[in-house]
């Protein structure tokens, strides 16, 4: 398994990790097979979309923001509900095809470590 750690700038904040991911699998001398994304953290989450034009996840992040407001009627006393409810949405892990040792994403696809409890800094674990 490989790891490596992302720092986020903002509350909300769509960062692109693809060349880490590539990196990762790059050190686990994985030539085929698939990957496993995986962020162990309960406010921050990871999915694949369109990394070509950066509207995309602003208006993935403002969707997300009228489906789940952050001021809400919540009962998570810590003040951050909205937070753990995207990343449920989002989801914790993606996994990837790998062949000739490079990620098999579509032309426009990367991957995003999606936080909604930031500015932090997050791990990412990538395992064949």
């Amino acid at each position: 398994m490989e790891s490596f750690s992302v720092s986020t700038r903002r509350r909300t904040d769509f960062v692109d990790i693809t060349r880490q991911v590539e990196a990762a699998v790059s050190a686990l001398g994985l030539r085929e097979g698939v990957v496993t994304v995986f962020i162990p953290h309960t406010t921050a989450g990871i999915t694949i979309n369109e990394h070509a034009d950066p509207d995309v996840m602003a208006d993935v992040e403002t969707a997300l923001e009228r489906l789940v407001p952050w001021r809400g009627d919540y009962a998570h006393a810590e003040g951050n509900a909205a937070a753990h409810v995207k990343a449920s949405l989002l989801g914790s892990s993606v996994r990837v095809l790998v062949s000739g040792g490079r990620l098999r994403l579509g032309t426009w696809q990367g991957i995003f470590l999606c936080e909604f409890d930031g500015p932090r800094t997050r791990t990412v674990w990538v395992s064949s």
